[in-house]
Protein backbone atom coordinates (compact mmCIF):
# COMPACT_ATOMS: atom_id res chain seq x y z
CA UNK A 1 0.00 0.00 0.00
CA UNK A 2 2.74 2.59 0.73
CA UNK A 3 5.55 3.00 -1.63
CA UNK A 4 6.31 6.71 -0.48
CA UNK A 5 7.96 6.60 3.51
CA UNK A 6 8.48 10.23 4.14
CA UNK A 7 10.98 10.53 7.36
CA UNK A 8 11.02 13.50 9.51
CA UNK A 9 14.89 13.72 10.61
CA UNK A 10 15.81 14.72 14.18
CA UNK A 11 14.28 13.02 16.71
CA UNK A 12 13.07 10.25 14.48
CA UNK A 13 16.34 9.03 12.65
CA UNK A 14 18.82 10.84 14.41
CA UNK A 15 19.28 11.49 17.96
CA UNK A 16 20.97 14.92 18.83
CA UNK A 17 21.70 17.52 21.69
CA UNK A 18 22.29 20.98 21.13
CA UNK A 19 22.86 24.10 23.07
CA UNK A 20 22.58 27.81 21.90
CA UNK A 21 22.40 29.14 24.82
CA UNK A 22 24.92 28.54 27.23
CA UNK A 23 27.67 31.79 26.96
CA UNK A 24 30.58 28.76 26.64
CA UNK A 25 29.01 28.43 23.21
CA UNK A 26 29.03 31.77 22.16
CA UNK A 27 32.77 31.78 23.08
CA UNK A 28 32.98 29.36 20.87
CA UNK A 29 31.08 30.46 17.83
CA UNK A 30 33.40 34.35 18.73
CA UNK A 31 36.06 32.09 17.20
CA UNK A 32 34.34 30.56 14.52
CA UNK A 33 33.39 34.02 13.36
CA UNK A 34 36.98 35.45 13.88
CA UNK A 35 38.79 32.73 11.55
CA UNK A 36 36.12 34.34 8.69
CA UNK A 37 37.79 38.00 9.50
CA UNK A 38 34.66 39.13 11.74
CA UNK A 39 35.53 40.28 15.49
CA UNK A 40 32.90 40.13 17.93
CA UNK A 41 32.59 39.71 22.01
CA UNK A 42 30.38 36.74 22.77
CA UNK A 43 27.75 38.98 23.94
CA UNK A 44 27.85 41.14 20.91
CA UNK A 45 27.44 38.29 18.67
CA UNK A 46 24.40 37.02 20.20
CA UNK A 47 22.42 39.96 20.47
CA UNK A 48 23.08 40.63 17.39
CA UNK A 49 22.37 37.20 15.68
CA UNK A 50 18.84 37.45 17.86
CA UNK A 51 18.00 40.43 16.22
CA UNK A 52 18.97 39.00 12.52
CA UNK A 53 17.21 35.99 13.04
CA UNK A 54 13.79 37.78 14.33
CA UNK A 55 13.86 40.24 11.69
CA UNK A 56 14.05 37.26 9.25
CA UNK A 57 11.16 35.86 10.49
CA UNK A 58 9.18 39.00 10.42
CA UNK A 59 10.40 39.34 7.09
CA UNK A 60 8.89 35.69 6.05
CA UNK A 61 5.63 36.07 7.61
CA UNK A 62 5.22 38.93 6.16
CA UNK A 63 6.01 37.57 2.41
CA UNK A 64 3.01 34.94 3.85
CA UNK A 65 0.31 35.86 5.47
CA UNK A 66 -1.34 33.29 5.71
CA UNK A 67 1.18 31.09 7.17
CA UNK A 68 1.60 30.45 10.47
CA UNK A 69 4.56 28.42 10.36
CA UNK A 70 7.59 29.81 7.96
CA UNK A 71 11.65 29.46 8.39
CA UNK A 72 14.51 31.30 7.72
CA UNK A 73 18.18 30.42 5.92
CA UNK A 74 20.62 31.18 8.81
CA UNK A 75 23.41 31.33 5.72
CA UNK A 76 21.58 34.59 5.46
CA UNK A 77 22.07 35.94 9.21
CA UNK A 78 25.59 34.55 9.02
CA UNK A 79 26.13 36.98 5.85
CA UNK A 80 24.73 40.14 7.83
CA UNK A 81 26.54 39.39 10.64
CA UNK A 82 30.17 39.43 8.30
CA UNK A 83 28.36 42.81 7.04
CA UNK A 84 28.65 44.23 10.12
CA UNK A 85 32.09 44.00 10.72
CA UNK A 86 33.20 44.79 6.98
CA UNK A 87 33.58 41.36 5.78
CA UNK A 88 32.12 40.18 2.27
CA UNK A 89 31.24 36.49 2.72
CA UNK A 90 31.03 34.19 -0.06
CA UNK A 91 29.15 31.47 0.11
CA UNK A 92 32.30 29.09 0.49
CA UNK A 93 32.77 30.98 3.97
CA UNK A 94 29.48 30.94 4.92
CA UNK A 95 28.77 27.26 4.74
CA UNK A 96 31.88 26.89 6.74
CA UNK A 97 30.84 28.77 9.05
CA UNK A 98 27.54 27.39 9.35
CA UNK A 99 29.32 24.08 9.57
CA UNK A 100 31.42 25.16 12.86
CA UNK A 101 28.69 26.88 14.77
CA UNK A 102 26.56 23.02 14.71
CA UNK A 103 29.47 21.69 15.78
CA UNK A 104 30.45 24.13 18.16
CA UNK A 105 26.89 23.73 19.15
CA UNK A 106 26.22 20.29 19.19
CA UNK A 107 26.58 18.00 22.44
CA UNK A 108 25.85 14.60 21.24
CA UNK A 109 24.47 13.30 17.64
CA UNK A 110 24.02 9.57 17.00
CA UNK A 111 21.94 7.65 14.46
CA UNK A 112 18.96 5.56 16.20
CA UNK A 113 19.71 1.83 16.87
CA UNK A 114 18.01 0.22 13.32
CA UNK A 115 17.73 3.00 11.38
CA UNK A 116 20.27 1.91 8.98
CA UNK A 117 18.48 -1.72 9.13
CA UNK A 118 15.50 0.36 8.36
CA UNK A 119 16.41 2.11 5.40
CA UNK A 120 18.03 -0.75 3.92
CA UNK A 121 14.96 -2.66 4.67
CA UNK A 122 12.75 0.26 2.63
CA UNK A 123 15.10 -0.14 -0.12
CA UNK A 124 14.97 -3.88 -0.67
CA UNK A 125 11.08 -3.38 -0.75
CA UNK A 126 11.34 -1.01 -3.49
CA UNK A 127 9.86 1.82 -1.79
CA UNK A 128 10.88 5.78 -2.43
CA UNK A 129 12.38 7.01 0.96
CA UNK A 130 11.87 10.63 1.28
CA UNK A 131 12.76 13.56 3.89
CA UNK A 132 10.68 16.30 4.93
CA UNK A 133 12.28 18.24 7.52
CA UNK A 134 12.11 21.46 9.38
CA UNK A 135 15.81 22.09 9.82
CA UNK A 136 18.84 24.14 8.10
CA UNK A 137 20.31 22.60 4.97
CA UNK A 138 23.78 23.78 5.74
CA UNK A 139 23.60 21.69 8.88
CA UNK A 140 21.45 18.83 7.80
CA UNK A 141 22.97 18.00 4.83
CA UNK A 142 26.71 17.53 6.20
CA UNK A 143 24.76 15.74 9.01
CA UNK A 144 23.40 12.96 7.09
CA UNK A 145 26.70 12.58 5.29
CA UNK A 146 28.72 12.32 8.11
CA UNK A 147 26.13 9.68 9.64
CA UNK A 148 25.90 7.95 6.50
CA UNK A 149 22.18 8.45 5.59
CA UNK A 150 22.13 10.87 2.59
CA UNK A 151 22.37 8.23 -0.56
CA UNK A 152 19.47 6.29 0.97
CA UNK A 153 16.83 9.10 -0.15
CA UNK A 154 15.13 9.65 -3.66
CA UNK A 155 14.31 13.05 -2.20
CA UNK A 156 14.93 15.83 0.59
CA UNK A 157 12.32 19.29 1.29
CA UNK A 158 14.29 20.87 3.97
CA UNK A 159 12.46 23.90 5.53
CA UNK A 160 14.99 26.38 5.58
CA UNK A 161 15.34 26.02 1.49
CA UNK A 162 11.56 26.66 1.01
CA UNK A 163 11.02 29.29 4.05
CA UNK A 164 7.77 26.94 5.37
CA UNK A 165 8.26 24.29 7.73
CA UNK A 166 5.55 21.48 8.97
CA UNK A 167 3.16 21.16 10.23
CA UNK A 168 1.86 24.05 7.25
CA UNK A 169 0.66 21.99 4.55
CA UNK A 170 1.76 23.88 2.10
CA UNK A 171 5.39 22.51 3.06
CA UNK A 172 4.38 18.78 2.54
CA UNK A 173 1.99 20.12 -0.49
CA UNK A 174 5.70 20.92 -1.93
CA UNK A 175 6.68 17.98 -1.66
CA UNK A 176 4.17 15.77 -2.98
CA UNK A 177 4.36 18.73 -5.76
CA UNK A 178 8.20 18.29 -6.71
CA UNK A 179 8.59 14.47 -7.03
CA UNK A 180 4.87 13.90 -8.10
CA UNK A 181 3.64 11.65 -5.16
CA UNK A 182 0.31 10.20 -4.75
CA UNK A 183 -0.85 10.68 -1.34
CA UNK A 184 -2.36 8.14 -0.91
CA UNK A 185 0.40 5.91 -1.07
CA UNK A 186 2.77 7.94 1.54
CA UNK A 187 3.26 7.09 4.85
CA UNK A 188 4.91 9.99 7.40
CA UNK A 189 7.12 8.67 9.89
CA UNK A 190 7.94 11.40 12.55
CA UNK A 191 8.47 12.15 16.47
CA UNK A 192 5.83 15.09 16.50
CA UNK A 193 2.40 14.75 17.12
CA UNK A 194 1.60 17.99 15.65
CA UNK A 195 4.18 18.79 13.39
CA UNK A 196 4.59 15.22 11.50
CA UNK A 197 1.42 13.33 12.64
CA UNK A 198 -1.19 16.50 12.59
CA UNK A 199 0.26 18.41 9.24
CA UNK A 200 0.24 14.56 7.72
CA UNK A 201 -2.62 14.11 8.27
CA UNK A 202 -3.45 17.58 6.89
CA UNK A 203 -3.28 16.71 3.52
CA UNK A 204 -4.90 13.33 3.74
CA UNK A 205 -1.27 11.37 4.32
CA UNK A 206 -1.18 8.79 7.35
CA UNK A 207 1.69 8.54 10.41
CA UNK A 208 3.40 6.04 11.77
CA UNK A 209 4.43 8.31 15.17
CA UNK A 210 7.66 7.23 17.32
CA UNK A 211 7.89 8.55 20.53
CA UNK A 212 11.63 9.86 21.79
CA UNK A 213 12.93 11.54 24.83
CA UNK A 214 13.20 14.84 22.73
CA UNK A 215 9.81 14.21 21.48
CA UNK A 216 7.35 17.06 22.64
CA UNK A 217 5.28 16.05 25.85
CA UNK A 218 2.13 13.42 25.54
CA UNK A 219 -0.10 13.69 28.16
CA UNK A 220 -2.62 10.89 26.25
CA UNK A 221 -1.90 8.81 23.35
CA UNK A 222 -5.33 9.71 21.74
CA UNK A 223 -3.91 12.84 21.14
CA UNK A 224 -1.73 11.45 18.78
CA UNK A 225 -3.59 10.96 15.03
CA UNK A 226 -1.51 8.35 13.71
CA UNK A 227 -1.99 4.73 12.13
CA UNK A 228 0.82 3.33 14.23
CA UNK A 229 2.03 4.39 17.47
CA UNK A 230 5.67 3.34 18.62
CA UNK A 231 5.85 4.75 22.23
CA UNK A 232 9.04 3.35 23.79
CA UNK A 233 11.44 4.25 20.61
CA UNK A 234 12.18 1.42 19.00
CA UNK A 235 13.04 2.50 15.35
CA UNK A 236 12.85 -1.53 14.88
CA UNK A 237 9.52 -2.11 14.68
CA UNK A 238 8.51 0.72 11.92
CA UNK A 239 9.90 -1.69 8.95
CA UNK A 240 7.81 -4.76 9.95
CA UNK A 241 4.94 -2.36 10.52
CA UNK A 242 5.32 -1.32 7.10
CA UNK A 243 5.61 -4.50 5.07
CA UNK A 244 2.73 -5.71 6.74
CA UNK A 245 0.09 -2.88 6.58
Amino acid sequence: MYQNIIFDLYGTLIDIRTDEFSLDFWRKAVQGFATGGASFSPGELRTAYTKYVKRALRHERLKHPTYKHVDIDLLQVFRRLYSDKGVSADIRLLRKTARRFRTDSTQMIRLYDGVIELLEGLKRAGKKIYLLSNAQESFTIPEMEDLGILSYFDGIMISSEERVCKPQRQFFEKLLAKYELDKTECLMVGNDKNSDMMGAKGVGIDGVYIHQEISPEVEDESEICARYKIMDGDVRKILPWIMEA
